[in-house]
């Protein structure tokens, strides 16, 4: 009897049946953002413009902008934008600390294999344009600001619609979830509400 409850115990269990492995991490529907024409109906002209950037603001309060645009000298990461590890800093120029780059790590495109995310231009906003705790109107009057935003409104409008830095959010690669809508309907908000007097949320 022994010998049976002994065989029957190291039996092997039976394998696992072969699966399919999925080559792309699983992504969420794109969501969209509204499209300029939806504003049209705003008769005030303030108002739109106010509409407008607040839609815009779904994409610049995103994580994957506000990583880029910390509180401090460090970036942060993923959606709960945690500290960047290893730990980093700005450096003078946005582009890391002379004993470690941002590029040592993050090259010209994103990287598969290690999930590690790229762009040539690679870098951090400069410190006069730290969003992270800072409100959507708070945001709106710094970008306005050529002393803290370094560009004018033509400058403003090409970073936000053509920039491929800025483009990356859209391609973050690996598991990340890219931010709201396309480049080409952020952009599009962007001008009408630079066209319609710029005007900032409360």
């Amino acid at each position: 009897m022994s010998a049976l409850v002994a065989a029957i115990a190291l039996r092997p269990a039976a394998l696992a049946r072969p699966g399919s492995v999925a080559a792309q991490p699983r992504r969420s529907a794109m969501t969209h953002l509204r499209p300029v024409v939806s504003f049209a109906a705003i008769d005030d002209r303030g108002a739109r413009s106010v509409a407008l950037f607040a839609e815009a603001g779904r994409v610049i309060q995103h994580p994957r902008c506000m990583n880029c645009h910390p509180r401090g000298d460090r970036p942060t990461q993923t959606d709960a934008m945690r500290p960047h590890m290893p730990a980093v800093a700005r450096g003078v120029d946005g582009g890391g600390a002379a004993t470690l780059r941002c590029t040592t790590c993050h090259h010209a495109a994103n990287f598969a294999s290690s999930g590690v995310p790229g762009n040539a231009g690679w870098k951090l906003a400069p410190a006069e344009m730290a969003w992270q705790d800072r409100s959507l109107g708070e945001i709106c009057r710094q970008i306005l600001d050529p002393a803290r935003a370094h560009l004018d409104r033509a400058a403003l409008l090409h970073h936000m619609a053509e920039d491929d830095l800025v483009g990356w959010a859209w391609h973050p690669g690996g598991a990340r979830q890219p931010a709201p809508g396309t480049q080409e309907e952020f952009g599009a908000l962007i001008k009408a509400w630079l066209e319609t007097g710029a005007r900032c949320p409360a």
